[in-house]
């Protein structure tokens, strides 16, 4: 290019110059989100599988964030990216086996699903309640200690459920009912009657089983 040309165009040529530069580092900044989003799937993942392993060898709640840091191989930065605390790291691991099994409450056959009597129902999940508390019962210690299991999304379903099967059944007022129902399903009361009074699942639920029967016996419930 002559000098004239340069002269003449400059501004010109210093647009396609400035575009130039812009497309190629459009281009080059392009690949970075997908790459940043495999890296926080990949660190995710490693926290979660660390996590598990932690809630399963020591007593979940002494499960620090500290220690599921290093136990992932992450940053501290990294886990609280993803996490606020332990108990919402439980959750997370707690939530695939509890979603499973709510899509069974509404969709299954009965009697854990719709098309069988309110009792016969609450017998069916108290039993598959306990199957997963037996199950992953590191997990639902770790995310649902003491008064936080009432404020989970989990909890939240099975009171809607156990509402409905009540209000099925005829019960005047069931609300006051709810929380007493769900009550023999408490993580630590689990914990404490299968490792420390030794008592068996099958022995829990057969008790579980003629309490739900009892509770909503036949008719108006009123």
């Amino acid at each position: 290019m002559s000098d004239d040309e340069q002269r003449g165009g400059g501004a010109d040529f210093v647009h396609r110059v400035d575009r130039l530069l812009g497309d190629l580092q459009a281009a080059d900044e392009r690949p970075v989100a997908p790459r940043r989003r495999a890296d926080a799937e990949r660190n995710r993942a490693q926290i979660l599988a660390a996590a598990e392993r932690l809630f399963a060898e020591q007593d979940p709640r002494s499960v620090t964030m500290d220690r599921i840091a290093k136990a992932a191989g992450v940053g501290r930065a990294t886990l609280y990216r993803s996490f606020p605390d332990p108990s919402s790291v439980a959750v997370a691991l707690l939530d695939e086996h509890e979603r499973r099994l709510q899509g069974q409450l509404i969709y299954g056959p009965p009697p854990l699903g719709p098309g069988a009597p309110a009792g016969e129902r609450l017998a069916a999940f108290y039993l598959a309640m306990l199957d997963l508390l037996e199950r992953h019962l590191p997990l639902a210690l770790g995310a649902e200690t003491g008064s936080a299991r009432f404020r989970t999304g989990a909890y939240g379903f099975w009171r809607v459920h156990v509402r409905t099967l009540l209000a099925a059944h005829g019960v005047r007022d069931p609300d006051p009912l709810i929380d007493i129902a769900l009550s023999p399903l408490s993580p630590e009361l689990f914990q404490f009657q299968r490792h420390e009074l030794g008592l068996s699942v099958e022995r829990i639920g057969r008790s579980l089983t003629d309490f739900a029967r009892q509770l909503l016996r036949s008719g108006d419930g009123r």
